[in-house]
C-alpha cells in the first residue's frame, strides 16, 4: 500500500507561513530598503542587533548570502578561513568563499561538526610569506552535518580568547542558533560578546519563507551593506518578508522544544528498527541515522517515501531527518511506525 505524503522531513526549510504570520506580512508597512526606508526591515534589524547586544544588523534573503558577506568583510583576497571539515560555509555554499572573497578554506576535522580552540590553534598559519594569512574562524551552531549538535559555551569562550590573541575575526553561522539556545539555555547576549559577526536564519525552524539577518558592529554592517548590494541582495519593499521575521522572533522560538522532542522520538524509532549501527545522537531537531552495511540508504529512503515519509541521504551511509513546525505529532507517530516496520 502506498501512502500520500504525510511527513516531509527532508529539511526545516520546507515550512510555510502560518495564517497569523501571513496576516502580519499582509499588514506590513513597507518602503524602499535600498534607501533605508523600509520601516519593517529597520525594525527587524534593530530587534536582532538588540538581541545579541550588537550595534547594527543587515537583513539578507538567504543564510548563504549573509555568511558569504561576512567572510568577504572579514578577509582580503588570499586569506585563509578556518572551519570544520563539514561546515556549511565550506561544503554547501558553492565554493562561495573562493569565488566571492578570493579566500581559501582550511577545513579541519572536528567532533560532530564542532572544533576546539586546540584544533584551531594548530591550524593557524605562521607569519611566513609561503603561507596564506589566517584571518578568520567560522563556527556553525548547531552543526548541520554534525546532527544538530550544540557547542559548549565554555569552548566558544576559549575559541574567542584564542582569536583575540591571534588577531583573528570570529564569525558564527547560526542558521539554527535558536535551536541551540533553546536546548542549552544559553544567552543570545552572551553570544554577541564573543563573536565579531553572527548570521541567523529565519527560514528554517522559525518558519519564515525567506530571510537571514547578519549582525555585528556598525562599521562591519556598513561594509556588509555595500557588499550585499554588489551580490545582488539589495531589496526594495521587502518589509512584507521582514514582518514574517518579526512574527517568528516573537512567537516561534520557544516552540522549538517540540521539534527537539519529535527528533528524540525518531531517534528511538531508528534504534528499535535494527537498521542503524547505533541510536542517533540527538540534541536538537536533526536526526542522522548511520545505516548498517547490510542495508542501502537509498533503498530505505525509497521505502519510506512509499509510506508517505520523505527524507534524504547525506552520505553513502547516512540518512537525515529534520523536524520542524509543520510536522505534527501525528506525522511523527506515523513516521516512527514506518521506520520500525520498514522491512
Amino acid at each position: 500500500m502506498q501512502f500520500s505524503l504525510l511527513a516531509d522531513l527532508r529539511s526545516d526549510t520546507l515550512t510555510k507561513p502560518s495564517p497569523a504570520m501571513l496576516e502580519r506580512m499582509m499588514n506590513a508597512d513597507t518602503g524602499d530598503d535600498v534607501f533605508g526606508e523600509d520601516p519593517t526591515v529597520n525594525a527587524l534589524e534593530q530587534r536582532v542587533a538588540a538581541m545579541f547586544g550588537k550595534e547594527a544588523a543587515l537583513y539578507c534573503p538567504t543564510g548563504t548570502m549573509s555568511n558569504q558577506i561576512a567572510i568577504k568583510v572579514h578577509t582580503v583576497p588570499g586569506d585563509e578561513v578556518i572551519c570544520e571539515q563539514f561546515a556549511h560555509v565550506y561544503i554547501y555554499e558553492g565554493g562561495g568563499m573562493a569565488l566571492n572573497a578570493s579566500a581559501q578554506a582550511r577545513p579541519i576535522p572536528g567532533h560532530a561538526g564542532r572544533i576546539t580552540a586546540t584544533d584551531i590553534e594548530a591550524a593557524i598559519n605562521p607569519n611566513d610569506i609561503h603561507k596564506a594569512r589566517t584571518s578568520l574562524v567560522c563556527l556553525e551552531n548547531t552543526s548541520n552535518r554534525g546532527g544538530g549538535t550544540c557547542y559548549n559555551y565554555n569552548e566558544i569562550e576559549a575559541i574567542a580568547k584564542l582569536c583575540l590573541n591571534y588577531d583573528l575575526a570570529l564569525h558564527l553561522d547560526g542558521a539554527r542558533l535558536f535551536n541551540a539556545l533553546v536546548k542549552t539555555g544559553q544567552s543570545a547576549l552572551d553570544y554577541g560578546k564573543l563573536f565579531d559577526s553572527i548570521s541567523i536564519c529565519l527560514n528554517k525552524g522559525l518558519g519564515c519563507p525567506i530571510g537571514s539577518v547578519l549582525t555585528g558592529s556598525e562599521s562591519f554592517i556598513r561594509k556588509a551593506r555595500r557588499i550585499r548590494k554588489v551580490f545582488g541582495g539589495g531589496m526594495r519593499q521587502i518589509g512584507y518578508m521582514a514582518a514574517a521575521g518579526l512574527y517568528a522572533l516573537e512567537n516561534n522560538i520557544s516552540r522549538l522544544e517540540e521539534d527537539h522532542r519529535h527528533a528524540e522520538l525518531l531517534a528511538d524509532a531508528w534504534a528499535d528498527s535494527g537498521l542503524v549501527r547505533f541510536r542517533p545522537a540527538v540534541e536538537t531537531n536533526i536526526v542522522i541515522a548511520d545505516i548498517r552495511p547490510e542495508y542501502h540508504p537509498d533503498e530505505i529512503v525509497a521505502k519510506l517515501s512509499d509510506k508517505g515519509v520523505r527524507c534524504l541521504t547525506v552520505s553513502p551511509t547516512q540518512i537525515r531527518m529534520v523536524t520542524h513546525l509543520d510536522i505534527s505529532s501525528e506525522a511523527i507517530e506515523h513516521t516512527c511506525r514506518a521506520i520500525r516496520h520498514l522491512f
